[in-house]
C-alpha cells in the first residue's frame, strides 16, 4: 500500500472511499508480522481484537487511524511493563488519554519500547532489544519514548504517544524527521501513566506533521477530575494565524554543539526561515533555562524516580538496566532539606527568566546538540545521555510548552530537528508556528517515508474574536495585579511597544505602585506592554476593577496596529516622575533596585 499515513490524507481517503481502514490495518500487520515486534514493540493488539475494535469504533474524528502507545501508558489487557520484564502488570482499565483516542475512533495497535522506567534520551535502556534510528541502523532513536518515534517514522502507525519528562517526547523526533508534540504540563491527563518523575511528567504526541498533532492533542485533552495534576488551559486550543512580528528568541551565548557543525547550520537556517515567515529574531539570556536543565537529574528531582518504583526497586533491583539503577538508586542519598533547596533555586530560576520571556514570545533551540552512534552510546550512556538534554531538560521543570519539528539533514543522511517552545498553554501557538517553519523545508518527506509533506493540508487557523487589551504597569506578568487577567482566563498573546509620541510616568500615592501613559506627542514613546485577550464578559468586568486616573483608551503600537490599552488622565501626572526613558515598567523598577 502506497499511501501516507498522515492523519488528513487516511481521512480522505475514507471518506471518499479510495481506501478502507480494513486495508490499513491489514497492511500494518502484515509489516509487522515481517519485520517482527522486536525492537520497536513490545506487545501488540492481536489482529482479530484490533478488526473487532474498528467494527465497534465511534466515526469520531480519528476513526479508522492507528495509533501506538508508549509502554509506561496503560491499556487494559496488555502488560504495562515499563521496559522490565519483571516489573510487568496487567491493568484492568486503560489509561485516559488512550480512552479519549479510542472514543474518537482511533485503533491501536501496540505498546512500544523504551528506555527502562522512561529514564534516558538515546534508546538504548531495554531488555526489550534497542530501537535505532529510522535513517541509520548504527544511530540511536532516541529516548526514552524509541519506539513510539521509530513507529511513526517507519510509517507503521500515522501517530503515536511517548511521554516527556526531560525531553522524550522531543529528541527521538529530532532523530527521526518527525514532529514530537510537549504540551503543557497537565493538558494531558496522565492517569494510567507510570510516572518517572511525576510533577514534571507529560504525556507528548509524536505525528508526521504539526497538523496531525495538533488534531490529536485536541481530542486527547481535557481536565480529568481523577487526575491531581491535572490543568484546564485558561482557554481553548485556538488555532491563530501567525501574527506578523512574532518575536522569537535566540540565545545570545554561542551554544555548545558537542562539536557538530551540521547541527549548527542547520539551527542556524532554520532561524533563517522563522525570519522569512515574519518573525523578529531577538537576543536572550539563556543562563536562567540551562542552569535549570542541570536541576533535572543533579538537583533532588532525580528523587522522585525514585518514589515511583521504589517498591520495586527495594525488592528487585538486579532487574533494573544497570545505568537506569545507577541513576534511581543514587537518590537514595537525596534529603528532604536537598529537595527544599532545590525547589527554591527553582522558582530563583524562573523568576529571572522571567524577565527573559517579557523579550520574546517564543524561542527556539536546536532540540539536540548532536546524535550518536549505539555503540558510543553503550561504551559511555551517561555522559553522551546528558549531552542529549543540554536544550531540553528545562522546559517542563520551568512549565514552558514546545513542538519539536524537522530542521533538514546532515550530509551523512541523518536528521537533525528544532524545537520551539513558549510558556504554559501556548501549545496551539506553538503548533501553527511549528508548521509553518517546517514546510518551509525543500522537499521534506514525512519521517523516513517517501510521502511529501507538501502533499498534507497546513493546521487550519481562524483570526481571534476575542478582545485584546495591553497592559503596561501592575498587570504585567509578575507584577502584583496580574491574578486579575489570570482570574478571568485571559490568555498572554504578545509582547511588544507603543509607536512614538508618548510619555511615561510612575504615578504618586498608587498601591500598588501603578503608572500612567499618556499621549502628548512628545514622548520617545516605545514603552513595552504585554497584550492579553479575553472574551467580551471578562473585559468588562476587568475594566470596571480600573480606578481613577486610570482608564482604558486606544494605543498605537511601533508596527502601527492598535490596541485597547491602559491610559492615564492628563492631570494625574503634573506631579509624578516621568519615567520615559526607561522604556517600560519593569525595567524602571529594575532601576530603583540597582
Amino acid at each position: 500500500m502506497i499511501i501516507s499515513l498522515d492523519i488528513a490524507t487516511l481521512a480522505q481517503a475514507y471518506a471518499t472511499g479510495t481506501l478502507t481502514p480494513e486495508a490499513v490495518l491489514t497492511c500494518i500487520y502484515n509489516r509487522i508480522t515481517v519485520e517482527g515486534e522486536a525492537p520497536v514493540w513490545i506487545s501488540v493488539v492481536p489482529r482479530a481484537v484490533a478488526f473487532a475494535k474498528l467494527k465497534a469504533a465511534p466515526k469520531g474524528p480519528l476513526w479508522g487511524i492507528p495509533f501506538a502507545v508508549k509502554d509506561n501508558i496503560d491499556v487494559a489487557g496488555l502488560p504495562t511493563t515499563c521496559g522490565c520484564p519483571e516489573f510487568a502488570s496487567t491493568p484492568s482499565r486503560t489509561a485516559t488519554v488512550v480512552e479519549k483516542l479510542e472514543q474518537a475512533g482511533a485503533i491501536l495497535i501496540g505498546k512500544t519500547n523504551l528506555d527502562q522506567f522512561a529514564t534516558g534520551l538515546v534508546g538504548t535502556r531495554s531488555p526489550y532489544g534497542i530501537p535505532s534510528s529510522a535513517f541509520d541502523p548504527d544511530y540511536i532513536s532516541g529516548g526514552s519514548s524509541s519506539g513510539s518515534a521509530v513507529a511513526v517514522a517507519g510509517g507503521l502507525v500515522s501517530f503515536a504517544l511517548g511521554t516527556d519528562t526531560a525531553g522524550s517526547g522531543r529528541v527521538p523526533a529530532a532523530f527521526n524527521n518527525i514532529v514530537g508534540l510537549k504540551p503543557t504540563k497537565g493538558l494531558l491527563s496522565a492517569r494510567g501513566v507510570v510516572p518517572a518523575c511525576r510533577t514534571q511528567d507529560t504525556i507528548s504526541i509524536f505525528a508526521l506533521t504539526c497538523a496531525d498533532a495538533a488534531r490529536v492533542c485536541d481530542v486527547a485533552s481535557g481536565f480529568d477530575v481523577e487526575e491531581p495534576y491535572s490543568r484546564a488551559p485558561p482557554r481553548g486550543l485556538d488555532y491563530e494565524p501567525l501574527p506578523n512580528g512574532l518575536r522569537i528568541g535566540v540565545p545570545a551565548e554561542p551554544l555548545d554543539y558537542c562539536g557538530d557543525t551540521e547541527t549548527e547550520r542547520l539551527y542556524g537556517l532554520a532561524i533563517e526561515r522563522l525570519r522569512g515567515l515574519g518573525c523578529d529574531i531577538v537576543a536572550f539570556d539563556f543562563a536562567p533555562f540551562r542552569e535549570a536543565a542541570a536541576l533535572l537529574y543533579s538537583g533532588p528531582w532525580v528523587a522522585e524516580r525514585l518514589a515511583a518504583i521504589r517498591d520495586f526497586a527495594a525488592r528487585s533491583p538486579a532487574a533494573i538496566n544497570e545505568v537506569v539503577r545507577g541513576i534511581i538508586l543514587g537518590a537514595e542519598r537525596i534529603s528532604a532539606v536537598a529537595v527544599f533547596e532545590g525547589q527554591y533555586q527553582l522558582a530563583e530560576l524562573t523568576r529571572r527568566a522571567e524577565a527573559e520571556w517579557a523579550k520574546m514570545d517564543a524561542l527556539i533551540l536546536p532540540t539536540a546538540p548532536t546524535t550518536y552512534k549505539i555503540s558510543d552510546v553503550l561504551a559511555d550512556p551517561v555522559r553522551l545521555n546528558s549531552n542529549l538534554g543540554l536544550y531540553t531538560n528545562f522546559a517542563n521543570l520551568m512549565d514552558l510548552s514546545a513542538i519539536a519539528v524537522p530542521a533538514g539533514f546532515r550530509a551523512n543522511g541523518l536528521p537533525v530537528g528544532v524545537t520551539i517552545m513558549g510558556r504554559a498553554f501556548d501549545d496551539a501557538r506553538l503548533a501553527v508556528v511549528g508548521d509553518g517553519m517546517h514546510r518551509t523545508l525543500d522537499d521534506v518527506r514525512l519521517g523516513a517515508t517517501s510521502m511529501p509533506l507538501a502533499a498534507t493540508p497546513a493546521i487550519a487557523t481562524k483570526p481571534s474574536k476575542r478582545i485584546e487589551v495591553a497592559v503596561v504597569g501592575a498587570h504585567l506578568t509578575g507584577q502584583p495585579l496580574n491574578w486579575q487577567l489570570s482570574e478571568r482566563n485571559a490568555r498572554f498573546v504578545r509582547t511588544h511597544r507603543t509607536g512614538p509620541g508618548y510619555s511615561f510616568y510612575a504615578l504618586a500615592n498608587t498601591t500598588p505602585a501603578k503608572p500612567g501613559l499618556v499621549y502628548d506627542g512628545k514622548g520617545l514613546g516605545h514603552i513595552e506592554v504585554e497584550i492579553w485577550e479575553m472574551d467580551d464578559a471578562a473585559f468588562g468586568s476587568f475594566v470596571a476593577l480600573i480606578p481613577a486616573p486610570l482608564g482604558i483608551g486606544t494605543v498605537k503600537l511601533v508596527d502601527g496596529a492598535q490596541v485597547k490599552c491602559f491610559l492615564c488622565e492628563q492631570h494625574a501626572v503634573h506631579d509624578a516622575e516621568d519615567i520615559t526613558r526607561h522604556g517600560g515598567w519593569r525595567t524602571w523598577i529594575g532601576s530603583k533596585k540597582a
